[in-house]
């Protein structure tokens, strides 16, 4: 096995953040079992790599504009479990004040731009800031994450074009885990390499384990570094695989068992922790300690979403912009 040059306090941190991104999920899955969580929720679960990858790949100060299935971007940008949870359980202490939810979480105070509920709306947005910090000549980026079915949006198109032409410092990061709902990325585009999607734009494209928290925080930071000499910007393809289905609804008829269990068996957290072991940069027993101690951050996160308030009927009528 190739040796990791990794110190201990940063293989504690990709590690931790994982395991925070996976039971996050699994928490509100059961949470919405049990309808204490309510609407609609798409869980990260099985990709936690590539928020974690990506984001130790940037500045506290940089952005991100996340989608519909966004909890591990912004637990992995600097979210607070406790008001993330609160905020999917639509409560008052919640980041967003309980506005916001599953679909359009944002933690602007971390540089989460936000989440959003329409397929590849997140583009335009990440394009935009890209152009601000151009205007304002501050030297941040902006991480832009999608999933591989809004490549087939014509904002994707439309944005990537923009971005080259003014040489915009924005990273478009395709989360590819071969499914839009329950169609196969190999139905629904005709290119299955999705990085030539953006070849006709002239940008510098890549395609990297999204298994794998080092080769995809190798992999964009190559990118956020071409992007701050003021090089423009660049697409990352990271090839991954959700373990729920699209949403809470969804039975999984459309892969099969083998499928799933190929994936399962890369899994990211367990790879992750038992090349620590093996290259003696952790004990078992440290991973073990790790894990127990998110479980109990989980259940205080939990604890305090369900007895958090609800936004009183007049908190409507705040920030609105009129």
């Amino acid at each position: 096995m190739e040796k990791t040059e990794l110190d201990k306090k940063t293989a504690v941190f990709y590690l931790k953040q994982m395991m925070q991104i996976r039971q996050f999920e699994d928490k509100i899955m059961d949470l919405l079992g049990q309808n204490i969580a309510e609407g609609g929720s798409h869980l990260y679960a099985g990709q936690e790599a590539i928020a974690v990858g990506a984001m130790a790949s940037i500045n506290p100060d940089d952005y991100i504009v996340s989608t519909h299935r966004g909890h591990g971007h912004c637990i992995a940008k600097g979210g607070k479990l406790p008001e993330l949870m609160a905020e999917i359980l639509g409560k008052k202490t919640g980041c967003c004040k309980g506005k916001g939810g599953s679909l359009h979480l944002a933690d602007v105070s971390t540089g989460n731009l936000g989440a959003n509920g329409v397929v590849g709306g997140g583009f335009g947005l990440a394009t935009g800031a890209g152009l601000t910090i151009k205007i304002k000549k501050t030297n941040q980026v902006v991480l832009c994450f999608f999933g591989d079915g809004a490549t087939n949006q014509g904002l994707f198109h439309e944005c990537l074009n923009m971005a080259a032409k003014w040489v915009l410092p924005v990273v478009y990061i395709c989360e590819n885990n071969l499914y839009g709902m329950s169609v196969s990325v190999k139905r629904a585009s005709a290119l299955e390499d999705l990085t030539k999607k953006a070849s006709p734009y002239g940008i510098p494209t890549d395609t990297v384990d999204g298994m794998d928290v080092l080769a995809v925080r190798d992999g964009v930071t190559k990118f956020v570094k071409h992007s701050r000499e003021g090089k423009g910007p660049s697409m990352i393809v990271c090839q991954s695989y959700r373990y729920y289905g699209h949403s809470r609804s969804d039975p999984r008829v459309y892969r099969t068992k083998e499928e799933e269990k190929f994936w399962h068996d890369r899994d990211a957290i367990l790879t992750f922790g038992r090349k620590m072991v093996e290259q003696k940069i952790l004990t078992q027993q440290e991973v073990d300690n790790l894990d127990k101690e998110v479980q109990k951050e989980l259940d205080d996160a939990t604890k305090y979403a369900i007895e958090s308030p609800l936004p009183e009927p007049s908190a409507l009528y705040e920030d609105l912009y009129v």
